[in-house]
């Protein structure tokens, strides 16, 4: 089982399966729009935009699990994304990442990459799972890990071949 395994909901409510993004580096972020990390959609949206022809992907996720800080609707998180960060990565419909109806996507990441001390739960918004182009589950970053400080390990695997 890998990312690929999984099929994903649009904001708009269409299904996406992930096998559409194989042979991609993806960096799988839980994000929210009234969060003290929500300034990281910038660093996001940078990192796309460097490496985007590299065959890298952000793809958002919203989740409204922590302190209530996504509670808009998907059509309202979106224009939230794109006129306030100018976000042009995929950000999904808005899912559960924590519990017994967490997304079954964050189920497999949590415990293919499990956070300190072994923890599987997300923490908090901005979580994010660095993917090579195999699908495997490379890195696990804390939401106080910001966007840019990942760049490097982005490049890495962006050198290797799928």
């Amino acid at each position: 089982m890998g990312v690929y395994d999984f099929t994903v909901t649009t904001a708009t409510g269409d299904l996406q399966p992930l096998e559409s993004y194989r042979g991609e580096v993806l960096l799988i972020v839980n994000t929210a729009s009234k969060c003290g990390f929500t300034p990281q959609y910038k660093g996001l949206q940078q990192l796309y935009e460097e490496f985007h022809d590299q065959g890298f992907r952000v793809l958002g996720f919203p989740c409204n699990q922590f302190a209530s800080q996504e509670p808009g609707t998907n059509e309202e998180i979106q224009q939230f994304c794109q006129t306030n960060y100018q976000v042009t990565f995929p950000v999904f419909a808005k899912i559960d990442v924590n519990g017994a109806s967490a997304d079954p996507l964050y189920k497999y990441l949590t415990q293919s990459a499990p956070g300190v001390l072994g923890t599987e739960a997300i923490k908090w918004n901005f979580t994010k799972f660095l993917i090579d182009r195999t699908g495997n589950v490379v890195k696990r970053f804390a939401p106080n890990t910001t966007p840019e400080s990942i760049h490097d390990a982005i490049l890495l695997l962006l050198s290797k071949p799928a």
